[in-house]
């Protein structure tokens, strides 16, 4: 279902913390194409309120949003078999990823969802289009779309086929330092008495940043990688062991959006492990750190041992 867009949103901008998850969704908003962000945490931790706020961001994107109990017809669409033997004219009933077409999917509480509908919803968002057939009847159809998901981990797993085909994933938590909880508390009262005025507050904050992921989109086709970074990216993943290719493929994406967003015109190594804090911790068979979340200076560290830096 469409998410009406003229509700006050809190602004992207006005979030307290979560900067790596603010990262996640930016760059799948730079590159849809990445393949979508997993994001993992306790109940009250802004996971639905910043996925919202991105419709906000990128001019004419909507979010639209899968409900937990879609059927397959409502998730793909359907053709209307009788219709098309009757008349030889093919009928088709949009489904929801008709409408995800050229904006943002938002799938709350994922590890909820039926498993042949994740499978269908990540084959899509991989390929880009949406296929249907039924009795011989076939019809395709666009579906190029930023995907996100969201799930509370102490409510059930996904499959670990279904977890290696999101791009990034990160593991938010609720925000333990004292001034920066004070403030989340401030922003969101002042936020409920009056909405237009607190999202009004934060327009120019919004403008930038919005002017960002559309000189990033731009630059993008245009930033380059050495063949030291892709070794780095080869390496990487041999040394952490990391199951199939996937992986690399979405890490050097991932540093490509990176550095787009930088405004930068190369990949850098250090693009490279930035992204690996988000695209590298749901893959990994065995965790080199005390925890399955670890930042770019852990991995760094760790890769030292294997990694040659260029």
């Amino acid at each position: 279902m469409l998410v009406n867009e003229k509700i006050q949103r809190y602004p992207f901008s006005a979030v307290v913390g979560q900067e790596k998850m603010k990262r996640a969704l930016l760059l799948n908003l730079i590159d849809p194409s990445l393949g979508g962000v997993l994001i993992l945490g306790e109940k009250g931790t802004a996971k639905s309120t910043i996925v919202r706020a991105l419709s906000t961001l990128v001019e004419g994107m909507r979010v639209v949003e899968l409900p937990i109990a879609s059927t397959e017809d409502k998730l793909i669409g359907s053709v209307d078999i009788e219709h098309a033997l009757k008349t030889g004219e093919v009928r088709f009933d949009p489904g929801i990823l008709y409408h995800a077409h050229g904006n943002l999917l938002y799938v709350d509480e994922i590890n909820l969802l039926e498993d042949h509908l994740v499978d269908a919803l990540l084959d899509v968002a991989a390929m880009g289009i949406n296929h249907i057939e039924r009795e011989g009847v076939s019809y395709s159809h666009p579906a190029r779309f930023a995907l996100v998901g969201t799930m509370n981990p102490e409510e059930g797993d996904l499959r670990p086929q279904l977890l290696d085909r999101f791009a990034m994933s990160v593991e938010v938590s609720g925000e333990r330092d004292l001034v920066l909880r004070a403030e989340i508390l401030r922003r969101r009262l002042e936020y409920e008495r009056d909405p237009s005025a607190f999202v009004h507050r934060y327009d120019e904050e919004e403008h930038q940043l919005s002017e960002a992921i559309l000189l990033a989109r731009c630059l993008l086709p245009s930033v380059a990688y050495s063949d030291e970074v892709l070794e780095l990216i080869a390496r990487m993943s041999i040394a952490l062991e990391v199951d199939g290719h996937r992986a690399d493929i979405m890490l050097l994406k991932a540093s490509l959006a990176l550095a787009a967003y930088e405004g930068q015109r190369a990949v850098t190594p250090e693009h490279v492990y930035e992204a690996a804090e988000l695209v590298l911790p749901h893959r990994l068979r065995r965790l080199p750190f005390d925890t399955a979340y670890f930042s770019a200076e852990q991995i760094r560290q760790f890769c030292a041992q294997f990694v040659v830096t260029p």
